[in-house]
């Protein structure tokens, strides 16, 4: 495939209260979510394969620093939000030497087993970690619960990201750090050019050959094109209350690190 081949987002205009995108796709807002669980039923057995196979084990330099950055304090509270197969949670309770607790939270029913699984192997359910199925733009706890509120290639699948922001504020505690970490836009010339031509030619073929599923892989690629760049995400976070927002690009933008604040 050639860079003028590659895929380019729809430029059909959508009604945001009722329509949104899924890829590359227009579709009615209420079907999303569905769509979204599809995807993530079908991989969550071999996600963390392909997570190394995709980024060439990148993914867990990634979340190595993104863990590095994350103020939980003993005796604490988080919320890893699409906690997936519980990388992020187990990270956070090991910093903090198993002296702090941490509430793993995924609409994906599949996925979610994957990480109650990799936390009962740990030895940190129950106890350090509880596993909360629900959607992440309507958390079911009250307002100011958690000293962290995590995020990690996630948030770009909601079907209302400012929704999600505003429910991280909520169930923050004044003072409280909130963490995203999130494929983004690359900043290094000729780096966008190549990066494209990898996802688009590379990932979804990787993707069959690994899960069977080349669908899915296809859609997560058009869902990372699709993501806000840096900047206006920050703008989003900001929007949500959060202060003192900043992000670092990581792999030259490929990810970009996002922090904020409840003061």
């Amino acid at each position: 495939m050639t860079e003028q081949s590659i895929p380019q987002p729809s430029t059909t205009e959508i009604n945001e209260k009722t329509q949104t995108h899924f890829g590359f796709e227009t579709v009615a807002a209420d079907e999303k979510a569905g769509k979204v669980m599809e995807v993530f039923s079908s991989v969550a057995y071999k996600y963390d394969i392909m997570n190394d196979a995709m980024s060439g084990g990148m993914h867990r330099l990634w979340k190595r620093a993104f863990l590095a950055k994350a103020v939980l304090p003993k005796g604490g509270i988080g919320l890893d939000v699409a906690a997936g197969s519980g990388d992020i949670a187990i990270g956070l309770i090991r910093k903090t030497n198993r002296e702090a607790r941490v509430v793993l939270t995924d609409l994906n029913g599949p996925m979610l087993q994957e990480g109650a699984r990799r936390t009962l192997d740990e030895g940190m359910l129950p106890g350090l970690a509880d596993c909360i199925q629900s959607d992440g733009t309507k958390l079911p706890f009250a307002d100011n619960s958690f000293d962290l509120v995590t995020i990690a290639f996630g948030i770009r699948n909601f079907v209302d990201v400012p929704a999600g922001l505003a429910e991280f504020y909520r169930v923050l505690k004044p003072g409280g750090q909130f963490m995203c970490l999130e494929f983004s836009k690359p900043v290094i010339p000729l780096l966008d050019t190549v990066y494209d031509a990898y996802s688009f030619n590379v990932i979804p073929a990787m993707g069959e050959m690994i899960t069977g599923d080349r669908d899915s892989y296809q859609y997560l690629v058009e869902s990372i094109r699709r993501f806000p760049d840096q900047k206006r995400f920050e703008k989003w976070i900001k929007g949500a209350g959060f202060a003192l927002v900043r992000h670092d690009n990581m792999t030259g933008g490929v990810v970009a690190m996002h922090r904020g604040y409840k003061v």
